[in-house]
């Protein structure tokens, strides 16, 4: 399924539905953050992905990293809330998504690096060729409020 992302685009189509999500800024020992290209748009992101119903915040975080690259990790922080309602995601399946998101910080415990079907590729980046990657506006937002260690958690 593929999907276009708009941010404060007039051109957008009307949202019909409202989901919550986690993300995760993760980092190997070297200081290099895990990013996948996704399969749905080609840009790199952070490993995330919708609540469900049984999960908790940081628990959506915890699956969605193991489910889009193989690997475990437990949560160390929150890097912020992201609720901009300019942000709008359109799937071709004719869901037309505004996006709550919760970034966390999190350490690898486990598991092996794998692709899923969500992505093409997986890749640890050092934080200074991160301008070099095409991603989208709310995903590099996220990666400089991480980069800025901040002594408080982003609230927008």
């Amino acid at each position: 399924m593929a999907r276009i992302e708009y941010y404060d685009d007039p051109n957008a189509p009307e949202p019909n539905s409202m989901v919550v999500a986690a993300s995760a800024v993760v980092t190997d020992d070297q200081g290099r953050i895990l990013l996948q290209r996704r399969r749905d748009n080609d840009l790199w992101a952070l490993p995330g992905g919708a609540m469900e119903m049984t999960d908790s915040l940081p628990g959506t975080a915890i699956r969605e990293v193991k489910e889009e690259t193989g690997l475990d990790i437990e949560i160390t922080g929150l890097v912020g809330t992201y609720t901009d309602p300019r942000h709008i995601i359109e799937y071709s399946d004719g869901e037309v998504r505004r996006q709550f998101n919760v970034c966390f910080t999190g350490r690898i415990t486990g598991g092996e690096l794998a692709i899923s079907d969500e992505s093409t590729e997986l890749r640890f980046v050092p934080p200074d060729e991160l301008p070099n990657l095409l991603m989208h506006h709310t995903q590099r937002l996220r990666l400089e409020h991480y980069l800025q260690h901040r002594e408080h958690p982003f609230i927008g």
